[in-house]
């Protein structure tokens, strides 16, 4: 018998981008992320990093910044709040970060790892294609 799941992360795990997959996985998902504390100010993703994790913001507030391509002045994307996730793009490509992360705020994240998060996406179908449409802005972040 497998240790109970704290409730936190299971409700995190209750985001609409994850409707309909099995909720076996999403438990075995939900018992291998990582608290990751973040600092105002940290850089949480490097654009150009390889992609190692997904994460979900717990706690706190963080901006999305972008370089273009042929240098020039740094864009903000977006500001993300609790219950918003990030770093899906990378992993989905298997690309290098497209994107800048750093904390606005003192917060927590919850980390999958690439593995894990691959093991996710494959559970269930369409979650591929709603991770992409969120990053698209097709789907609310709310």
């Amino acid at each position: 018998d497998a240790a109970p799941i704290d409730p936190s992360r299971l409700r995190l795990l209750e985001h609409p981008i994850f409707a309909g997959l099995p909720a076996a996985r999403l438990e075995a998902a939900a018992r291998q992320l990582v608290e990751v504390p973040m600092q105002a100010g940290g850089v949480i993703v490097q654009q150009g990093d390889p992609a190692d994790r997904f994460y979900i913001l717990a706690e706190g507030r963080v901006r999305v910044t972008q370089l273009p391509d042929g240098g020039g002045e740094e864009a903000h994307l977006r500001d993300l709040h609790a219950g918003d996730v990030f770093g899906e793009i990378g992993l989905l490509q298997r690309s290098p970060r497209t994107a800048t992360v750093t904390a606005v705020t003192p917060g927590l994240l919850l980390a999958l790892d690439a593995g894990a998060f691959h093991d996710l996406v494959g559970s269930g179908p369409g979650l591929s294609t709603r991770l992409l449409d969120l990053y698209r802005g097709a789907i609310s972040r709310t």
